[in-house]
């Protein structure tokens, strides 16, 4: 007998210039899964309890945000098996994911330096590019922290910039799927950030202790989907700067839908 997965697409706004990419990944994960499973299409941006509840389900695969989708979800009946659960998706929030990297005593950029300072908004992933934004110096980052009260923000993180490798890196827990890139080399961007630390040198670091540190985090936020980035130094230490759950996995998404489509019929052996 086939299973029954409902999928639920990312609202528009949480997906800043990678609607499509979103989107993409899920719909990958629905051909992987076929002739397993009957698969649901179920849309953030209209979102229906109703219809939610009466669609039969067996697993559900969420890229959703919102906290009435989040709620809708964690009033599901135990047997159902969500990835990402909504507790793990409430975790990746930037306050909670670098309080994690914290207190796991992982690598962090330093809190000050010589070369500019990182000030991204805690509460949220960043939707639009003021959410995230790069000072040069002390005082351009005092009266920058001093003006995001007017724009609603109370929580926000601070952190040295650090220069190195910008590497954005792709994982699945409890399947053997890791993967890492480089965005100038790819040509991708979402803000335009990744100027700040120019074009790739390709240092060398360790993956398996990437890998390592990133599923470790993984676990204690509890998600099963993730990516993120970090800073590689010229020296191959790196930094994690930034961990959110279920990526788009734009240039690796056979793969990762290859991956995550083992990782729901795990869940079910």
């Amino acid at each position: 007998m086939k299973k029954q997965v409902v999928i639920i697409y990312r609202a528009q706004h949480f997906s800043p210039n990678s609607v499509e990419k979103d989107r993409a990944i899920l719909d990958e994960v629905a051909t992987c899964l076929q002739p397993w499973a009957d698969v649901y299409r179920f849309s953030e941006d209209t979102w229906d309890d109703e219809q939610l509840k009466s669609t039969p389900k067996d697993t559900v695969l969420s890229m959703a945000r919102s906290s009435h989708v989040l709620e809708a979800l964690s009033q599901q009946d135990s047997t159902v098996k969500i990835i990402n659960t909504p507790q793990g998706v409430r975790h990746c929030s930037r306050m909670i994911v670098h309080q994690t990297i914290s207190r796991l005593q992982l690598p962090l950029p330093p809190s000050s330096g010589v070369d500019g300072y990182w000030l991204k908004r805690a509460d949220i992933s960043a939707q639009t590019v003021g959410d995230v934004q790069f000072l040069k110096n002390e005082e351009q980052l005092t009266e920058a922290i001093h003006k995001l009260p007017e724009k609603g923000i109370k929580d926000f993180v601070v952190s040295a910039h650090v220069k190195g490798d910008l590497i954005k890196f792709y994982g699945v827990r409890h399947t053997p799927f890791f993967q890492y890139g480089y965005p100038t080399d790819l040509g991708q961007t979402k803000f335009g950030l990744e100027q700040y630390n120019g074009i790739a040198h390709h240092y060398a670091f360790s993956v398996d202790q990437l890998r390592s540190d990133a599923n470790r985090l993984a676990e204690e936020l509890g998600v099963d989907v993730y990516g993120g980035d970090c800073i590689v130094r010229e020296d191959g230490s790196y930094c994690l700067i930034d961990f959110n759950d279920w990526p788009s996995f734009s240039w690796c998404r056979e793969e990762a839908a290859r991956a995550i489509a083992e990782l729901v019929k795990q869940k079910w052996t």
